[in-house]
């Protein structure tokens, strides 16, 4: 695991809004959301209607919803319909938690990263975040050093990610033995399978694995206890009427891969420019898949947060 500092104290501090502060006040649920997803993983008008599709899963069980982004170098954990219609207009930064300072700074809009939502998070007292996909150690890293700074914020920073594993184009295995490195638990909810996005089943196992928001809850109280300071991952297969077909998946993917090296794309464009090949190529499956987990996953996280809360 890289170096990293044992906290993370972005300037301006971050600003809830008034209905997240109201409810962090009273001890109720509250789930954030990345907006990385909404700027960057999903195409317009599709990344709108997920947005209020996103905190309407959180609101169904019971939880506030707080969607996370820096607007005008304003870090904001919660965000009103104008600040949504903003973030999924387009032309905001991808910020990962080393942005977060020069975008601040310099006043810039910016979509947040699963590290940089986490980061902001926890500084606002929110623990529970969903998101579709978390970071990971890119193929190839041995050469490239390409890990996901997702990683190395879960290391240091108190929030439990509830995911649908890593995408099919990272190293799985290795970035379950950098989460162990980290010493991040990894629970899988509802399978021994750790998930592969789009595919139910990465091939890998989960160290651990619960069955029901009171087991989660369980695992976290005594995790925090434990660990403090330190994040989780609970990973949720994607809905299984939602898999993508393994053939279109292995093809896409490989033909993804090819095009990515053939175009040098590297870094923090990889992801996008590979879920745009998917979305192209799969006659929109994957996009069904993509907003499908992730609403699941956002479902399951306002589960846990009431549980928790009570």
């Amino acid at each position: 695991m890289p170096h990293v500092s044992p906290s993370v104290s972005p300037s301006p501090d971050a600003v809830a809004s008034p209905e997240v502060r109201a409810a962090l006040a009273a001890g109720r649920a509250v789930v954030a959301l990345e907006s990385t997803l909404l700027a960057h993983g999903l195409p317009a008008p599709q990344n709108r209607v997920a947005a209020d599709e996103l905190e309407a899963a959180v609101r169904a069980h019971g939880a506030v919803p707080a969607t996370v982004a820096v607007l005008d170098g304003v870090p904001r954990v919660g965000l009103s319909a104008a600040e949504l219609d903003r973030v999924c207009a387009g032309d905001l930064v991808k910020l990962s938690v080393r942005d977060l300072g020069p975008a601040a700074g310099l006043g810039r809009d910016g979509a947040t990263t699963v590290a940089a939502t986490a980061a902001l998070a926890a500084a606002a007292g929110v623990a529970l975040f969903a998101t579709g996909g978390l970071g990971g150690v890119h193929r190839g890293a041995r050469d490239t050093w390409d890990v996901s700074a997702d990683l190395a914020a879960l290391a240091r920073t108190g929030v439990l990610v509830v995911c649908s594993g890593v995408k099919s184009i990272l190293d799985v295995p290795a970035t379950l033995e950098v989460l162990e490195s980290g010493s991040v638990p990894v629970l899988g909810y509802g399978t021994d399978a750790f998930p592969g996005f789009y595919r139910r089943d990465s091939g890998h196992p989960v160290p651990w694995r619960v069955d029901s928001p009171a087991e989660v809850a369980a695992v976290w109280r005594a995790h925090r206890a434990l660990s403090p300071g330190v994040g989780a991952v609970l990973a949720q297969p994607v809905p299984a009427a939602d898999e993508l077909d393994a053939a279109v998946h292995d093809r896409l993917l490989a033909e993804g891969l090819a095009e990515l090296a053939r175009r040098g794309v590297t870094g923090k464009d990889v992801t996008p420019a590979l879920l745009e090949h998917f979305h192209a190529g799969s006659g929109g499956a994957s996009l069904r898949a993509n907003l499908a987990l992730v609403r699941a996953n956002a479902g399951l996280a306002a589960r846990v947060a009431v549980a928790l809360a009570g």
